[in-house]
């Protein structure tokens, strides 16, 4: 399986978070919507069958590409940003 870039996953995860404070602050049908829209790519991008799976996968992801950064190696299998 090909990787997501940690730029890219970085960005789904905020517009996830953002869509989801909105929607919980005042939901709307366009909140709804946009909810849905960002969970549905946040759940393609790490691979994983719910929001819940695919925050789980998102934290290991991104403490792999943090301890590949330390480490001085480079993911390999990641998508270019």
């Amino acid at each position: 399986m090909l990787l997501p870039a940690e730029k890219e996953l970085r960005a789904v995860l905020a517009r996830f978070a953002e869509a989801r404070f909105r929607h919980d602050l005042q939901p709307t049908g366009h909140s709804s919507r946009e909810l849905e829209d960002t969970s549905g790519t946040l759940c393609a991008i790490t691979g994983a069958p719910s929001v819940e799976d695919a925050l789980t996968a998102a934290d290991a992801l991104l403490e792999r590409l943090r301890a590949d950064r330390g480490s001085g190696r480079r993911t390999s299998q990641s998508l270019a940003a």
